[in-house]
C-alpha cells in the first residue's frame, strides 16, 4: 500500500506517541503498562521502510530521552542507574534488528494473504530474538552491575528471566499493528471500489 508522505509522518507521530507512553512506566505510570518499543521498531520499520535515514534515528533519541527523563525524575544520575552501562548502546544495533525486520517484511510481503502472515511470523521471531540476543548479551557481560563471575552458564540462565515476557509483549503490539494494518488496507479498498462504483 504506497503512502504520502503525510501519512507516512501520521504513522510515525503515532508510534513516537506509543513508545513515549509506554516506555515512562518505568516509574511514572502504573508498572502493569508493557513498554512497546520493541513492536514501535518492529512496525517502524514494516511502515516506513526507506524513510530509515530520519525515522530510525529519531525513535532511538527519543527512546534515549524518554529514559534520560524517567531516570533523573526519579532522582538518580543517568550514568549511575542499573540499567545503563557500555552495554546500553548497543540497543542501537538491537533496535536495528527489528527495524530490519519489519523492513524486510515489507520488502517481501504478498498483500493480506497466510504467506504474507508466516513471513510474518518468521521476520518477528528472528529479529525479536536478535535483538534479545543483543541487548541481554551485552547487558550482562558489559555491566559491572552483574554479580562475577560472569560465565556462560549463569548468561543462559539470566537470558531465559526474560526471555518469553519481551517476546510476548512485542508479539502483543505486533499483532495489534497488524490488525490495525488490516483494517486500514480493508477501509481503503472499500473506499476505491465505492468510489468506482459511483461513477
Amino acid at each position: 500500500m504506497a503512502m504520502t508522505q503525510t501519512q507516512r509522518l501520521g504513522i510515525f507521530a503515532a508510534l513516537a506517541l506509543v513508545m513515549a507512553v509506554t516506555r515512562v512506566h518505568l516509574s511514572l505510570l502504573h508498572h502493569d503498562i508493557w513498554d512497546a518499543s520493541w513492536g514501535v521498531f518492529f512496525l517502524a520499520g514494516f511502515w516506513l521502510r526507506g524513510t530509515g535515514r530520519w525515522a530510525f534515528p529519531v525513535l532511538m533519541a527519543e527512546a534515549v530521552l524518554v529514559d534520560y527523563l524517567v531516570i533523573t525524575h526519579m532522582g538518580i544520575n543517568f550514568w549511575s542507574h542499573y540499567c545503563v552501562s557500555a552495554g546500553y548502546w548497543f540497543l542501537i544495533p538491537a533496535y536495528g534488528a527489528l527495524w530490519l525486520g519489519g523492513s524486510w517484511l515489507a520488502k517481501h510481503q504478498n498483500g493480506l494473504r497466510l504467506s504474507t502472515l508466516a513471513l510474518a511470523v518468521v521476520a518477528l521471531l528472528v529479529s525479536e530474538n536478535l535483538c534479545y540476543l543483543i541487548s541481554n548479551g551485552s547487558f550482562y557481560w558489559l555491566s559491572a552491575n552483574v554479580p562475577q563471575p560472569k560465565t556462560f552458564a549463569s548468561w543462559f540462565e539470566n537470558l531465559g528471566d526474560w526471555y518469553l515476557p519481551f517476546l510476548q509483549t512485542t508479539a502483543v503490539y505486533v499483532g495489534l499493528g497488524a490488525v490495525l494494518h488490516v483494517l486500514v488496507v480493508q477501509l481503503a479498498r472499500f473506499t476505491q471500489h465505492s468510489g468506482q462504483t459511483q461513477h
